[in-house]
């Protein structure tokens, strides 16, 4: 089966690990991941962010790595037909770039074409802003968006940290730490197979 091609919808301060690992592990199984961001291009860096649990009432946020952003937005947005999903990560990218009327087209198109749609911690905010994408759904994320999920029509799913949610074609999870699982359940729908000899 030949790999699939995959949108990753990220902006600034997007979770590092959410980009890295998902790209890297994707393409590691011959899926082709084009990262995108609003009014950049191939070849622009994208910063990143990193949260953390340290026993605050809330996470932390430092400084990630920066990130190579490997296809322009505009050329994405012109050939959407040609991706096979659509991923929205989480961190603080998905709270501006929601926003953005040709983000909403995106997902919108994923969204009636039936296409796989795969979101993890505050990802699913942008999913939210698109009428219709979560309505009936049951989605996790993290716990900060219970109130959005709901207001939108989806019932929140609440995993464990290491646990991901699969509803029809949509798969999601809490965050950074249940890429595993998450990234496992998406391989599941993309119809790959791995086989262990």
């Amino acid at each position: 089966m030949p790999g699939k091609k995959i949108l990753m919808l990220t902006g600034d301060f997007t979770e590092e690990y959410e980009i890295f690992v998902f790209q890297q592990g994707m393409e590691a199984v011959g899926h082709k991941v084009h990262v995108v961001c609003p009014d950049k291009k191939a070849g622009d860096i994208l910063r990143t962010s990193l949260h953390d649990f340290e026993g605050d009432q809330t996470y932390t946020e430092k400084l990630g790595h920066n990130f190579v952003i490997n296809k322009t937005f505009s050329d994405a947005e012109k050939k959407l037909d040609s991706y096979d999903a659509v991923y929205c990560a989480g961190g603080r990218g998905p709270e501006y770039i929601r926003t953005d009327k040709r983000v909403q087209a995106m997902v919108r198109h994923f969204h009636e074409a039936k296409k796989p749609i795969f979101t993890i911690c505050h990802g699913v905010q942008i999913l939210i802003a698109v009428d219709g994408v979560v309505r009936g759904k049951k989605v996790a994320g993290l716990g900060a968006c219970e109130p959005e999920v709901t207001l939108a029509g989806g019932t929140y799913i609440d995993l464990s940290p290491t646990d991901a949610y699969v509803d029809g074609t949509m798969v999601s999870a809490k965050g950074w730490t249940a890429l595993a699982a998450f990234m496992r359940e998406c391989l599941k729908v993309l119809g790959t197979e791995i086989k262990h000899t």
